[in-house]
């Protein structure tokens, strides 16, 4: 059974394969946004990468772990990792639950535009925003995580 249900012929899988993707692609976009930042302000969290820097590139980095800018890009790839895995777990287990694909799609959906949202809003330092689209994204998941719940207990 695992073998038809972990198929891109099952519509459940196939929209969170896609929605996986797209998460791990945005979470990867933040971590290169991150280095990009950190390039741009000359500010590193190691000494080494610092005297690389200037060495290629004839400038004054330095080595801090205080930069207001980098700290903000940071912080939004840290609550990525600790938000984006837990959804591919769960998501994954979800899919073996058999759900409506309907409505598997739309938690997928939630999860997906409230994390691209709640980037946006993090690197803007919008809220209550920031603070609408996490939790938009943390309902998703918790409703999947009950669903998974449930399945398993009966």
């Amino acid at each position: 059974m695992a073998s038809t249900v972990l198929s891109f012929e099952n519509p459940v899988f196939a929209a969170y394969a896609t929605h996986a993707c797209l998460v791990i692609l945005k979470m990867f976009v933040v971590a290169r946004y991150t280095s990009f930042i950190r390039c741009r302000v000359g500010v590193f969290t190691n000494p080494e990468d610092s005297k690389t820097f200037n060495k290629f590139f004839d400038t004054n980095a330095k080595f801090r772990l205080d930069n207001p800018d980098v700290e903000r890009v940071r912080r939004l790839h840290l609550n990525d990792l600790e938000n984006i895995p837990a959804f591919l777990a769960v998501g994954l287990l979800y899919v073996l639950t058999g759900p409506s694909p309907r409505v598997a799609l739309w938690h997928f959906r939630v999860f997906t535009a409230a994390r691209c949202l709640h980037t946006v809003s993090y690197l803007a330092g919008a809220q209550p925003w920031r603070t609408l689209f996490f939790n938009a994204g943390m309902i998703s998941t918790l409703s999947m995580v009950v669903q998974v719940l449930m399945a398993g207990s009966l």
